[in-house]
Order: structure tokens, then sequence, then C-alpha cells
């Protein structure tokens, strides 16, 4: 397993190690023993799926407040996706950057993001399923969500097309507007 940081402090590019043969290919996608030899300490309680029919579906931005705030691990498995991590920890010195990596089922790579950060991702391809695993159930009561257009965060999305969009996700607030309780602890 190879772990590379971003350049938002705890946001890591996870590429598990694969092994093929004339058959196809194995990885683990999660052992929490690799995950401790590289200094991550996770207890994961719930795994998501999502499918996107239609290229262009944006899903995001999104997080869950404090006490409910939720690391993931997000890997897609069918199709490619444009995956988006948003500093939302106020005081940090990323606070409000963004870093965004592709993600796909031929590439195979995770990325893993902590509390006190947005999260989201665009379809590049048609029919398109990503998986993530999460450290805190879903609680809806501690749900929010960031415009994924704001133009004081600026994500450079891939693809220049109207992004199909839930309705929740049309209302977003723009982060300066967000009503966040994320604080950076240096």
């Amino acid at each position: 397993m190879k772990v590379t940081q971003t350049n938002l402090e705890g946001v890591l590019i996870i590429e598990p190690a694969v092994f093929g043969d004339h058959r196809g290919w194995f990885m683990e996608t999660y052992s929490q023993t690799k995950f401790l030899e590289q200094g991550i300490d996770l207890n994961f309680v719930q795994d998501n799926q999502s499918y996107s029919a239609v290229k262009g579906t944006l899903r995001g931005l999104h997080y869950q407040l404090n006490p409910k705030a939720q690391t993931k691990l997000v890997r897609c498995t069918r199709g490619s996706i444009f995956d988006v991590a948003v500093d939302i920890r106020k005081g940090s010195p990323g606070y409000g950057q963004w870093f965004g990596i592709e993600l796909s089922a031929d590439n195979k790579k995770q990325l893993l993001i902590p509390k006190g950060f947005a999260h989201g991702f665009m379809t590049l391809t048609e029919d398109v399923e990503v998986q993530y695993k999460c450290d805190e159930v879903y609680a809806p009561e501690y749900d929010g969500g960031i415009l994924w257009n704001d133009p004081d965060i600026g994500v450079e999305w891939p693809i220049h097309v109207t992004p199909v969009l839930s309705a929740k996700d049309e209302k977003a607030p723009l982060l300066k507007d967000a009503n966040l309780n994320f604080v950076y602890n240096a």
C-alpha cells in the first residue's frame, strides 16, 4: 500500500497493492493493520455505495458537523469520478482550499478525507459506482453542504457542463455563509 500526503493536511491518497494474473486481479481495499502501520488509526462503522447513471452528476460538497463529523475512505468501483476535499476548519492554514483527484475503477486509487473537510465528486463517465467507508454513522441533523461552485473556493471541475445536482445541493450555502463548528487544532 502506498500513502501520499496531498496539499491539504490529513487528506491522503491511498493506493492499494494490486496482485494480478491471467484470471484478473485482487487487492485489499482496507486493512486495519496496514493502515495502523502507516499511522492511520480509524474505526470504520458504516459502508456506503452510490450509483450515478449520467456523466456530469455532481454530489456534494457535503460534511457532517461535530460531534458526528466523519472521516471517509472513498473509492470508485465502476467508471470514473473527480473527487474533491475542501478544508472547512476555521483557523486552518488550508481553510477554503481544495484538493481534487481522479478516482476510477481502472486506477484503483482511494482518497482518505478526514473530519473537518467537505467532500464531493463529479462523474466523468456514465454508469458510475462509488463506495466509501465512514468512521461515524450518518446523522441527518448534523448534515451540511457547501455550494459546489462557490467562487471563494474555486474548485476546477474537469467537465464544463451544467452538472446534474440534487435539490439539496442546488440550495447549499457558500462557505462564508455555512454554519460550521470545525476549529483547526495545530
